[in-house]
């Protein structure tokens, strides 16, 4: 497969509109013929996510179960301990899964937190598996800490556009998000950051998150593309859902502007349709999260993915070698 293509971050607002807004089948064809340039078009990577600290998180993310200033009955967790990771990590690994994702319901980690984190991390590695945690904000030390470590991807979502987050969020700011992201490149971590639709934004705000991403000093090597799962007790219970083929051009334009990050088809598939699904992958999507929880919302089965992995001729990619990393005790024990 040739590699041989044009990666841009200079990508005008009005440009990215007008591809979204392509009749659908130029669109798909775009999309299509750009990802079998560099990936494999019957191959998906797939991920598994689990929550390793449940609920009180004092951010206000109007789409969020775990935010402490919604009443959503979630059941409050504290930080897990490291065997009951590794036991997930090995299910995880069991089911097919290369990547194990861990997910913090935090503004921020203290030092105290990272330390544990670590561990996680090293156990994880030890079976085998790729890891990428998501934490909230973090510091340049912390995040060069994290590569100390070894992980291998932190993930951190713009969410939606910078004129539309201050609907949704008031206690983080969008220039503290790009912060973050530039602290997890600085530390040579591979990025994981995309965006949530269907939260009522416009047309022009799903064009312009695509345009942050894309605009990136460097393209997030993956890219979650999230329909928004409504959550009774958060802001956005009962708002209207975006319509399926809105969001399969979505992720067709995430192919077209970031043509060699992965791209991955998130939060909301059990809303989603096997037709839906089908379309997004031929669009470019190309990895998935794999078991029944997304952090504390509902995730299709194992089982119903790989029926629809069988019926599409999708294959699970194969895991990449892991790299030996010489951990520095010293930094980790700071």
């Amino acid at each position: 497969m040739s590699t041989t293509v044009t990666v841009r971050h200079d990508w005008q607002l009005d440009e990215i509109e007008q591809l979204l807004a392509l009749p659908f089948n130029e669109l798909l064809f775009r999309a299509h013929s750009l990802h079998r340039q560099i990936f494999n078009p019957n191959e998906v990577q797939i991920s598994s996510l689990l929550s390793i600290k449940t609920g009180s998180c004092p951010e206000d993310c109007s789409y969020c179960p775990q935010s402490a200033h919604y009443n959503t009955e979630l059941e409050k967790e504290r930080l897990l301990a490291v065997t009951e990771v590794i036991e997930a990590a090995r299910q995880a690994k069991a089911n097919g899964a290369t990547r194990f994702c861990m997910g913090a319901a935090w503004r921020n980690p203290t030092d105290k937190n990272l330390d544990q984190v670590i561990d996680m991390i090293e156990a994880v590695h030890a079976e085998g598996l790729e890891t990428c945690v998501t934490l909230g904000m973090l510091t340049a030390q912390q995040a060069s800490k994290l590569k100390q470590a070894g992980l291998d991807y932190y993930n951190h979502n713009l969410d939606t556009s910078p004129e539309f987050y201050g609907e949704i969020i008031s206690t983080r700011t969008y220039e503290d998000r790009l912060k973050t992201l530039e602290h997890v490149r600085d530390a040579d971590i591979h990025v994981c950051s995309g965006g949530i639709v269907g939260m009522g934004e416009s047309p022009t705000d799903r064009a312009g998150l695509l345009q942050q991403l894309a605009n990136l000093p460097k393209h997030p090597d993956s890219v979650p593309i999230n329909m928004l799962v409504q959550v009774k007790g958060t802001p956005l219970y009962g708002q209207a859902p975006l319509d399926p083929i809105e969001f399969v051009r979505i992720v067709a334009a995430a192919r077209i502007l970031m043509p060699k990050s992965h791209v991955r088809l998130s939060a909301g598939r059990t809303e989603m349709s096997e037709s839906t699904q089908a379309l997004c992958f031929f669009a470019g999507a190309n990895s998935i999260f794999y078991g029944e929880k997304l952090l504390t919302t509902d995730n299709p089965t194992t089982q119903t993915d790989q029926a629809l992995f069988s019926k599409l001729g999708i294959a699970a990619q194969q895991p990449k070698p892991l790299q030996s990393c010489q951990l520095d005790k010293t930094a980790n024990s700071s």
